[in-house]
């Protein structure tokens, strides 16, 4: 209870407008219908939009709907990615305080603090309405709804309450089952809201642990190939929300309380690195130059628009979206574009797409109709390089070049690097004001002597840019003396004295020669610690992010066999094993100051500093469009009705409504069957790193549809027999496994079957076999897009 209590925000008063799925079959307060708003990019596909105000916290006072407003900034690793779309570009506070420095401008998004109440008995706290929220979610419920029997629930959720308490803690481990969902960042959510009611977060052997297929997906959002981020995960510029000048945007995304107010250093110091010594005060330091998202840029709607004619060109590295979501979408898209480039280990399906795919061999596509020039660059290996990687504990770990790459093969740093050089060559001569900001783009990464290398490594391949000199633009540098790096996120300023591409990685390269990623200093074996001499994590290389938490109130490990950072009263700092993610010298009994910006507005006991009042949030008043609790919905394509409420599906999820993207109605007779998709451990993904190798290739050579014996039974269908799969959107043949590990479920009263295949074949490699997402949709979740792989529906028979 202490733990809820006072690091959670179960005892924070919610405004009175609010009302729940249980108070509306199904559906949150403030749903209304979507419109379209930029007619350049008519593709954001939400079914619905929900308007947070009646999800916010309450206003001192208790004035009913006041609606206490946490700002935009708050809503974690992967914000919404369109919150508030439709609100005019250039809306913004007419009364902005100019900058810099930007403290006036952070000081003026003050509010007062929600009221609360301890003894979380209000009917209106956080604590209340998720117990109401919840009621109904019964073992007997569980069982209903997902087939998974009683017993067997019961069971998972002792040996979770068994494991967590002062002396014990649990994690959750998933991967992609749990992402692929029109809900999926609910359901991570979920998981994050029960580790809070159980204090398993901030805690070691706590949280929740993201198990990737790639080894550096998390340095992907972290220095972002995600469309909404940019580095730090700080939102992208965007024309459907209030960012029309640099005080606009830092008005809309910088959180006057927590650590996010230091928003206006990152973002400044972001902008000198674009720009360099072209971002001034008077400029803005570039921000108009910064591109503008118009909506939702992510790989589905891109397809989309390919379809349409709206997208030229596209730049395709490592990747395979000729057997991706809805293949023969995607493969028609590409068919209509004017240029491909394919960078990759292999001649891959989408470099021979209008060549040799299914419907080119059976005479339906004629190559000759496809105008798409593709031109294919053969990739460099990881060992062929210099790099580094951002594991999913956000640790990141450099690798050196062990050999030169063979042929033409070059890394992606290498065509990065020529290809910018290129572009900034051809545009040197423009006078176009549109080209004033790509003119202005800094890019000096070749090698120069100016970061010193060990003598043993490799030489770099002609050609390559100098990692080292890309990783201190990351770091950051002070502007008016570029060889000296930024120790740390803390040195960042707002006036443009400093530039730094990634406040997060602030600190892995602190000096000329000291770069900590390559650091590999093990603790002693048998000896407590974090191992923080082994590579870097950020932030400030922490290894549990949130740790204040893994002490009591007063600062006292919650035991002692789970202490990891405490409050040392005689030398009036935080100390212990890991890196404490909190003000150093402030004391537990430190009083939150509500007239004041920062860390100095959170309390001593506040331990989750990146939230606008220092705690974790069990209910979501922002940052989610698709509700501030998870809820039960049904995929975008199921069996059954809905069990627990009137509202099917998601309200708000995404789906691309077109001819060649059906989906099937809700109990759709003419496909009964249950299918999710998934990966083997011989494969990888697409199959573009193992199908072409003929040792993993023998070990898992042909495509497969697993079901159970009783399925088999009922269709006729013998082991490693022919099978026809089929959806909506296509059909597949492969041979069949007969198998125990799946079985019928009995759901809402009926028995469901339901199959399962692997998605690793295509038309190129050692080994060949239909493509499985033929079969699958363009639905997205609303938050950040990603795809409903892993439940929709089928028919199977025998082939």
């Amino acid at each position: 209870k202490s733990f809820v209590v006072n690091y959670t925000n179960a005892a924070t008063i919610v405004s009175a407008d609010y009302k729940d799925t249980e108070d509306l079959d199904g559906v949150f307060s403030g749903l209304k219908e979507f419109q379209e708003k930029i007619k350049e990019w008519p593709l954001n596909a939400f079914l619905g939009q929900y308007d947070n105000k009646t999800w916010q916290y309450a206003a001192p006072g208790g004035e009913a709907g006041a609606g206490w407003k946490a700002p935009a900034q708050q809503s974690g690793e992967h914000k919404a990615a369109d919150e508030n779309v439709g609100a005019p570009a250039t809306s913004q506070k007419p009364t902005l305080p100019p900058g810099p420095p930007f403290e006036p401008l952070v000081k003026s998004l003050l509010k007062p603090p929600p009221p609360r109440d301890d003894t979380l008995q209000d009917p209106r706290c956080v604590f209340q309405i998720v117990k109401r929220h919840f009621a109904r979610y019964t073992s007997e419920l569980v069982e209903r709804v997902t087939g998974c029997p009683k017993e067997t629930f019961e069971k998972v959720a002792e040996t979770l309450l068994n494991a967590s308490g002062a002396d014990k803690t649990s994690s959750f481990a998933y991967a992609v089952a749990w992402t692929q969902h029109t809900n999926g960042p609910q359901i991570i959510g979920c998981a994050a809201l029960l580790q809070l009611l159980l204090g398993n977060v901030g805690r070691p052997g706590a949280g929740i642990m993201a198990l990737r297929g790639h080894a550096s997906i998390q340095g992907s959002t972290d220095i972002p190939t995600l469309y909404h981020s940019i580095h730090g995960y700080m939102s992208h510029p965007s024309a459907l929300k209030t960012h029309g000048t640099l005080a606009a945007w830092l008005a809309a995304e910088t959180s006057a309380r927590g650590y996010w107010a230091n928003t206006p250093k990152f973002m400044v110091s972001y902008l000198k690195s674009m720009y360099g010594g072209a971002a001034t005060k008077d400029n803005d330091f570039g921000y108009d130059w910064h591109p503008k998202i118009l909506g939702d840029h992510s790989h589905l709607p891109m397809f989309v628009a390919m379809n349409e004619g709206r997208v030229k060109g596209m730049l395709c590295i490592g990747q395979n979206p000729a057997t991706s979501l809805n293949a023969l979408l995607e493969r028609r898209g590409m068919a209509k574009l004017e240029w491909l480039v394919v960078k990759d280990n292999w001649v891959t399906e989408s470099a021979t797409f209008w060549q040799t795919a299914p419907e080119v061999k059976s005479g339906k596509v004629k190559p000759a109709d496809i105008k798409t020039e593709v031109f294919f660059f053969p990739s460099a290996q990881v060992a062929e390089y210099d790099g580094s990687f951002t594991n999913t504990q956000r640790m990141l770990q450099w690798h050196y070049k062990a050999a030169e790459p063979p042929g033409d093969c070059r890394s992606d740093l290498w065509f990065t690097h020529q290809l910018a050089k290129r572009l900034k060559k051809l545009y040197a001569d423009s006078t176009a004001p549109r080209d004033a900001g790509f003119k202005a783009l800094t890019w000096d990464f070749d090698p120069d002597g100016s970061e010193p290398h060990d003598p043993g490594e490799v030489p770099p391949t002609a050609g390559d840019p100098d990692g080292l000199k890309i990783l201190k633009e990351i770091n950051g540098y002070y502007t008016d003396e570029p060889a000296k790096h930024l120790a740390g996120f803390a040195d960042l300023k707002d006036d443009g004295s400093t530039t730094g591409a990634s406040w997060i990685y602030c600190g892995v390269f602190p000096a000329p020669g000291q770069n900590r990623a390559a650091s590999r200093k093990a603790d002693p074996p048998g000896t407590p610690g974090a191992h923080l001499g082994w590579a870097w994590a950020w932030p400030a290389n922490r290894r549990i992010m949130y740790n204040r938490a893994s002490a009591d109130p007063n600062g006292r490990p919650w035991s002692e066999r789970k202490k990891w950072v405490w409050w040392d009263e005689a030398q009036k700092k935080w100390v212990g094993l890991d890196v404490p993610d909190f003000a150093a010298t402030k004391p537990p009994s430190a009083k939150a100051r509500p007239d004041a910006i920062g860390l100095d507005a959170l309390a001593g006991t506040d331990p989750f500093i990146m939230k606008t009042d220092g705690r974790g949030w069990l209910f979501v008043p922002t940052g989610l469009v698709d509700g501030p609790l998870p809820a039960h919905y049904e995929p975008a394509e199921s069996p059954v009705k809905n069990p627990l409420y009137k509202q099917q599906s998601s309200p708000v999820y995404k789906y691309w409504k077109r001819d060649d993207n059906a989906l099937a109605a809700p109990g759709d007779s003419r496909f009964p069957i249950v299918i999710t998709t998934y990966r083997l451990t011989e494969h990888y993904l697409a199959g573009a790193m193992s199908r072409w190798n003929p040792w993993l290739t023998e070990l898992q050579p042909e495509l497969f549809i697993e079901m159970s014996p009783e399925l088999a039974a009922e269709k006729g269908i013998a082991n490693l027999g022919w099978v026809r799969v089929t959806t909506p959107r296509g059909n597949v043949r492969a041979k069949a496994l007969v198998t125990r590990r799946l079985r019928p479920f009995t759901i809402d009263g009926r028995v469901v079957h339901h199959v399962g295949m692997p998605w690793h074949w295509g038309y190129e490699g050692v080994v060949t076999g239909d493509i499985v997402n033929e079969l699958t949709s363009l639905v997205g979740d609303p938050n950040v897009s990603i795809h409903e792989g892993k439940a929709f529906v089928c028919n199977v028979e025998k082939a």
